[in-house]
């Protein structure tokens, strides 16, 4: 991890660049080091060649600090703040068609483990769904929703297959989809079931199919 002070700021490795820009910018904001990662156009007409220099120096060195190793040998040769994010865009950010397939890949591998934290695993989808936007691939809102249920496990059969039957010609909603598995996560959790348990009562017990309905209009 990258500190400042209490900021503390995950290394970038490669991964969810959008994330990690976002969280430099606001580093760089509150620290008064913006004005060189916009450029030299944004350079104050009464600031001398010394004074910027050393203000693009300082905010060169916030962003460095929270590169990996392995990424910050990628832009060795950049000597300005500017450049430096221009050429971390270029790398991970535009829409290559090599990380088109990586995020794809990542999107189809995203699956809930049994025990893993069901908001944990809700944001890992979104922030993947995220970095598919930002290079111009978009699932519609169903889509989505239906990627969501896939990436449930077995012991999730139940409620699978409860929405599933609930729905009707009724289409599904992202923003549905995810209250509901959220809803019966803290009834597993109450209740304390475990996930053997679960995958031998076949989804018994999981949100009334009307409950389910309700939430799905509501949403949609």
């Amino acid at each position: 991890m990258a500190e400042d002070g209490k900021v503390k700021i995950e290394k970038f490795d490669g991964h969810d660049y959008g994330y990690w820009r976002m969280q430099v910018e606001d580093l760089l904001y509150q620290k008064s080091l913006h004005l060189p990662m916009l450029g030299l156009s944004y350079r104050p007409e009464k600031m001398t060649d010394a004074e910027w220099n050393l203000l693009d120096r300082q905010a060169l060195g916030v962003v460095r600090l929270s590169l990996s190793k392995s990424v910050a040998y990628n832009i060795v040769k950049e000597t300005t703040t500017f450049g430096v994010l221009k050429a971390l865009s270029n790398m991970y950010e535009k829409p290559s068609a090599s990380n088109k397939v990586f995020l794809i890949r990542q999107l189809v591998n995203t699956k809930l483990k049994e025990g893993m934290s069901i908001t944990a695993h809700i944001n890992e989808f979104n922030s993947v769904i995220s970095r598919l936007a930002s290079v111009d691939i978009n699932f519609e809102d169903e889509i989505q929703a239906l990627l969501l249920l896939s990436s449930l496990p077995d012991s999730w059969s139940g409620t699978v297959t409860a929405v599933s039957s609930s729905s009707g010609t009724t289409k599904l909603t992202f923003d549905g989809i995810r209250d509901i598995i959220l809803s019966e996560d803290i009834r597993r959790r109450s209740s304390g079931e475990s996930s053997s348990t679960l995958l031998n009562t076949e989804g018994r017990g999981i949100l009334d199919p009307s409950v389910l309905l309700h939430t799905m209009r509501v949403c949609s």
